[in-house]
């Protein structure tokens, strides 16, 4: 039932209910009804509706309208980073771009001096900073499925498209149909799993990746493992591995947990909730 048709049903069902009693009690009761006693009664029926059918319609009303406000401050914030997004495309998307060609005529110009390593280094960070640039774009027009199911499945195929633009061999084995995330959730939670399989395919010299997923509402855990060379020290104090400490700092932004194992031949990120 429409938003609309419940106003008009919580108008008309008071008036119709009188207008049918007042009909029967002067048609077929008046030889056996006093008239002190209709009046008396008169109230007590519309009281009677209004507890068992107005409430109830009361209840739909309030959840359609609660429906509604929710689904306005959706698309508001929904706009607003659509319109982030447009602004990092534009403006800093576009001026990355511009300094990665100045950057690549300098490094052709400097090739052989003393600068050449220099300018290798600028055009590194350049790109690195161009590739989170280009995520957090993707990352702002992702638009969460409204319903819980379709939540969960959403979440299943965003991951997978991730899995098949940064590391189109890795298995995935996913198993949280049953936890349901919010959209700020899905959002956080999808950003550190493409930086996880970024610093996979960048670093690792990976031969077999592995995305699993597992657990309930209660507790859950996202692991991904790779078979590469692993990381020399502590990655997340390495001045070149920042993505990480952003990862790091997103889960616990969330109050999730953040693990890293890493040794030579298998290392792995685990992101959950209530890890054993």
């Amino acid at each position: 039932m429409s938003y609309k048709q419940i106003k008009w049903m919580i108008l008309l069902i008071p008036t119709l209910t009188v207008g049918l009693w007042e009909y029967i009690r002067h048609q077929f009761l008046m030889p056996y009804l006093s008239m002190d006693a209709g009046n008396w009664l008169t109230p007590v029926i519309v009281y009677l509706v209004s507890v068992t059918l107005l409430s109830r319609l009361f209840r739909m009303l309030e959840g359609a309208r609660a429906a509604l406000e929710q689904e306005r401050a959706s698309k508001t914030a929904l706009e607003a980073r659509d319109q982030l997004a447009r602004e990092l495309h534009d403006g800093i998307s576009q001026s990355l771009f511009l300094l990665s060609v100045k950057t690549d005529k300098a490094g052709r110009s400097l090739a052989g001096t003393s600068h050449e390593q220099d300018i290798r280094e600028i055009q590194k960070t350049v790109h690195e900073v161009n590739t989170y640039v280009r995520q957090s774009i993707a990352q702002l027009r992702y638009v969460p499925s409204p319903a819980a199911d379709p939540e969960a499945m959403a979440l299943q195929a965003q991951v997978e498209s991730i899995v098949s633009d940064t590391v189109p061999d890795a298995h995935m084995d996913w198993n949280l149909t049953e936890v349901v995330f919010s959209a700020k959730e899905q959002v956080e939670l999808l950003a550190c799993i493409r930086e996880a399989l970024l610093n996979v395919r960048k670093h690792a010299q990976a031969t077999k990746v592995e995305v699993q997923a597992e657990g309930n509402a209660s507790h859950w855990s996202i692991h991904i493992r790779d078979n590469g060379i692993g990381i020399q020290g502590d990655p997340l104090l390495l001045k070149d591995r920042y993505g990480l400490r952003i990862t790091k700092e997103r889960a616990e932004q969330m109050g999730w947990e953040f693990q890293l194992d890493s040794t030579a031949g298998k290392t792995q990120i685990t992101i959950g909730k209530e890890l054993s």
